[in-house]
């Protein structure tokens, strides 16, 4: 399949080329021109979008413009530059997301955990949180949501929402090949990506459709000293982190009518590559020790097992629009179905001694349908509502070698789930300038599952192929009402004030990755949130646009991953409700338009958390006590803040260069309960030097971390047994690139 994909990427960046040789090129925008562009955001989900000013909840947005600005190339890039969020990797098996806003999120890869922060694509729901932290392109925008989206995006949102819409074809030819390559400067390899698109009518104000395909081949960015008597010498040091990443996009949109769309959207998607980037930061090794890395603030990585992951998937969405006289309104439908497969090897235990390593497997497909209508009923009343359904299922295999293969644990589950919603969002003008706003959601799901405890079956055995036996077997159901009350205040032309009360929920379920005699696979109980939060939204004079908001959440029955060392297991993973804790916070985001070619940007975020009751054995003391009360809650960094400016200058021949710079702080967290396991903070610096002709052809030099700081997805404690430390996947450091783009619009 890949063979034939990349045929295609080479057939698609011909006629990229040959088209913008028969066709003249657009005028360049600068960088300026592109953040002031005004950004029209879905997040609630009226017809048409609103303008992010005007969206009464606390939310992020880049459009394309502004995603090329400021060299967007994964959900990664946003990850310290948007306050109060993380968009990590957790890294036990990569592309899988480890995200949290708000000091809320999931520490975990197992697959039947429902993910904190929900990813949507095209308006689809990421079922799972694996096969998300890709490489993303040919989109029309990112929003990222703070806080519960429980009515309009359902459950299983708590922390928020990132939505990710990818273009549509529209009635102009559009085409643009882009090429660039990365190199961390440290005598390890390089990444080099192509990514090309053509996009037009294909029957005059009828049909158009769109071709799109992005390949990147990453070298490998670290070290890894496989070990010998010749410590030191280059030819042990081979390069880690090796991937292939290929996607192709499709889309037809059709219009019979000027009141009738259909949008039919197709995406193959597939990632292989060298397992995870792991350190073992046993204390008391010394740093000087080459198996070990104690300095958590090193690049050093010594593993015996490369690993491997291998991902998968493929995703169709159908959308359709009518406009109807109704309120005005449009009746808009969404199908949406994605199948997604992965497997991968880890060095668990991250020392060139085979400890603890493992292999996963997961398989999972899922289809949903959301039926909704917006309309506005005279000046007086808005009205969004719908109905939903989803339902997907998943296989999750797991094998665990301990000492060697001197132990091994062979285990996993699958689930059956299905969701049904309806919900709806009144928008009643009190006056001219203050809008109550009312909604609420019913929901219902139900989950079936089956599960094979690890340490039960010694033989070997597989739960996707049906040969490990089922120790446990259980469903469950869950229904809520999620309701919100709120008040919007448009003071005049410029100012926007909004405050409201939100509900949200995240789904109970079952543990996948048992390895307990103690406790069962479930099932735990569903994590509730209600939300405070007042909002400040202004663009005075046009000089300044600034987006601010304090919150309060008070969490009940925490949903939480437990990480536990155990020397004979590896680790003890037990999911539970753990606590009742109270998050509260701000953020704000501000950009000063100074003058036409000079923007500065600033950001800044806190958020601070407690427990208010804890029911289960935080720290492993055996006993509820006040030493767990005073427990950090894991995933709050404190602190987030960033400042930079853009930059641009226009020559009399229309060409333009421009400069942007960005200083990103976020500060340490714990990443396990116990806080034994913690997550770097960092001091990231990015810049981009770029260059655009008067017939938009660009080239831009870059850099990314350039203060070289370490971080890290994820910090799970282990046995001295089997290394001690904690297995911590490294993300990439420094890195420079150089990027070319020609663009036809």
């Amino acid at each position: 399949m890949t063979n034939i994909i990349s045929r295609k990427a080479l057939t698609l960046c011909a006629t990229s080329v040959l088209a913008l040789g028969y066709a003249g090129l657009a005028q360049a925008q600068t960088a300026s021109e592109a953040l002031r562009d005004v950004i029209t955001v879905t997040a609630t989900k009226k017809a048409g979008g609103v303008n992010i000013q005007d969206a009464p909840v606390a939310i992020t947005a880049f459009g394309e413009a502004q995603l090329e600005v400021l060299n967007v190339t994964d959900l990664q890039s946003l990850s310290y530059s948007v306050p109060n969020v993380s968009l990590e990797d957790i890294g036990t098996a990569r592309g899988v997301a480890n995200f949290s806003i708000r000091g809320l999120g999931v520490n975990s890869s197992i697959p039947s955990i429902d993910p904190t922060v929900g990813v949507f694509v095209d308006g689809v729901y990421l079922g799972i949180n694996a096969g998300v932290v890709f490489d993303v392109f040919d989109l029309e925008g990112i929003e990222i949501l703070r806080g519960p989206q429980g009515i309009l995006f359902g459950r299983n949102v708590t922390g928020g929402a990132v939505l990710l819409n990818t273009k549509k074809p529209g009635d102009t030819v559009e085409a643009s090949f882009k090429a660039g390559v990365e190199s961390g400067l440290r005598g390890t390899g390089s990444s080099y990506t192509l990514s090309a698109a053509v996009s037009g009518p294909l029957v005059e104000d009828k049909l158009a459709g769109k071709v799109a395909v992005y390949y990147n081949r990453d070298d490998g960015y670290f070290k890894n000293f496989e070990g010998g008597p010749n410590f030191g010498q280059p030819d042990e040091f081979n390069n880690f982190g090796e991937s292939d990443t290929i996607l192709f996009r499709t889309a037809l949109t059709y219009t019979p009518n000027s009141n009738t769309e259909f949008v039919l959207r197709l995406e193959h998607g597939n990632s292989t590559g060298d397992g995870p980037a792991s350190q073992n930061h046993a204390s008391g090794t010394g740093q000087n020790n080459p198996f070990f890395s104690a300095d958590r603030n090193s690049f050093g990585l010594s593993i015996d097992e490369d690993g491997f992951s291998d991902n998968t998937w493929n995703q169709y969405t159908f959308e359709t629009n009518i406009d109807v006289e109704f309120g005005n309104g449009t009746i808009t439908n969404i199908f949406g179905y994605r199948e997604f497969s992965s497997a991968g090897r880890s060095d668990i235990d991250a020392t060139p001694a085979f400890l603890f390593h493992a292999s996963f497997a997961t398989e999972q497909d899922q289809w949903s349908n959301e039926l909704r209508y917006s309309g506005n009923f005279g000046d007086r009343f808005g009205l969004t509502a719908g109905l939903y359904y989803f339902t997907q299922n998943i296989a999750y295999q797991e094998t665990r070698n301990i000492a060697g293969g001197a132990l091994n644990f062979f285990g996993g589950g699958v689930q059956d789930q299905e969701t049904f919603g309806a919900f709806a969002q009144g928008d009643f003008s009190l006056t001219d300038t203050v809008t109550l706003n009312l909604g609420a959601r019913i929901t219902r799901e139900e989950k079936t599952a089956s599960v094979a405890t690890l340490i039960f079956n010694q033989a070997e055995c597989d739960v996707i192929t049906g040969t490990c036996p089922f120790d446990f077997n259980d469903s469950d159901s869950w229904s809520n009402f999620s309701p919100k009350v709120g008040l919007t205040w448009e003071a005049n032309d410029e100012w926007n004030v909004y405050g409201h009360w939100v509900r949200g929920f995240r789904s109970g379920g079952y543990n996948f990755r048992n390895t307990s005699a103690v406790f069962n696979s479930g099932p735990f109980d569903e994590e509730t949130v209600d939300s405070f939060e007042i909002g400040l939204k202004g663009q005075p004079g046009n000089s300044l646009r600034i987006n601010s908001a304090v919150f309060y959440n008070n969490v009940a029955n925490l949903q939480r991953e437990i990480n536990l060392a155990d020397p004979f297991a590896g680790v003890v993973q037990i999911i539970r409700n753990t606590a009742d804790a109270t998050i509260w916070g701000f953020e704000t985001e501000a950009q000063f338009f100074v003058t036409d070619n000079l923007t500065l940007l600033a950001s800044l975020g806190h958020t601070n958390g407690s427990y208010d009751d804890v029911f289960f054995d935080l720290n492993g003391d055996t006993v509820l006590d006040q030493a767990d009360l005073d427990l950090n809650i894991p995933r709050l960094a404190p602190w987030t803040y960033s400042f930079g400016f853009v930059f641009d200058h226009v020559l009399d021949s229309g060409a333009a260069w421009s400069l942007r710079a960005n200083y990103a702080h976020r500060d340490d967290s714990f990443f396990t309960d116990n806080n034994l396991g913690t997550l770097n903070g960092a001091n990231i610096v990015d810049f981009d030097l770029g260059f655009t002709t008067a017939s938009n052809v660009s080239f831009s030099l870059y850099g990314k971390n350039i203060l070289d700081e370490v971080t890290h997805g994820g910090d799970t404690q282990l046995p001295i047994a089997l290394g001690g430390g904690a297995f911590a996947p490294l993300n990439k450091g420094r890195i420079f690139g150089l990027e070319m783009k020609v663009s036809l619009n």
